[in-house]
C-alpha cells in the first residue's frame, strides 16, 4: 500500500498582516469614492494578502494562489493614521480550492468581515495561459 504525501493545506492554517492607512489608500485615492478614509478596494487587498500569508509557507514548489471569489462587508470607516489589521484563517480545502474567513480590525472595532476563495495552481501555467501566445 502506498502512503498518500499529505495535503500542503489543512483548516486552521492563519495569518495577520497590518496597514497603517495613508492617503494614497483612501476612497478618494483608489477612486472607489470621495472621503478620505481607507477605500473598500485596499480594505480587500489587505484580506487578501492576509490569505496569501496563511499559505506561504506550505506553498508547493512551482504553485501559487489566485483569488477567485470574494464577499466582503466593509462595515465601518477607518482614518488616514490609523492601522488596520486583517485575520485569515483556512476554514475549508475542496480539491484545489481554498476558503477562507476574513477579519479586519481597527482597534476594538471589526471594520470588515468576509469570505476569500482561492485556487491552487501552477504557476508557470497560469501565467501562460493569461499572457496567451506571443
Amino acid at each position: 500500500m502506498q502512503e498518500q504525501p499529505e495535503p500542503p493545506f489543512t483548516p486552521g492554517l492563519t495569518a495577520r498582516v497590518e496597514l497603517t492607512v495613508t492617503d494614497a489608500d483612501t476612497a478618494q485615492a483608489v477612486g472607489s469614492g470621495d472621503v478620505p478614509v481607507l477605500g473598500t478596494p485596499r480594505v480587500l487587498a489587505l484580506a487578501e494578502a492576509a490569505t496569501v500569508a496563511a499559505t506561504a509557507t506550505r506553498m508547493p514548489s512551482g504553485s501559487t494562489t489566485v483569488g477567485v471569489r470574494v464577499e466582503l462587508e466593509h462595515r465601518a470607516a477607518t482614518p488616514v493614521g490609523r492601522t488596520v489589521a486583517a485575520h485569515a484563517e483556512l476554514v475549508k480545502v475542496d480539491g484545489k480550492r481554498l476558503v477562507f474567513d476574513v477579519t479586519v480590525i481597527d482597534g476594538p472595532t471589526v471594520a470588515a468581515q468576509g469570505r476569500v476563495e482561492r485556487a491552487l495552481v501552477d504557476r508557470q501555467r497560469f501565467v501562460e495561459r493569461a499572457l496567451g501566445p506571443s
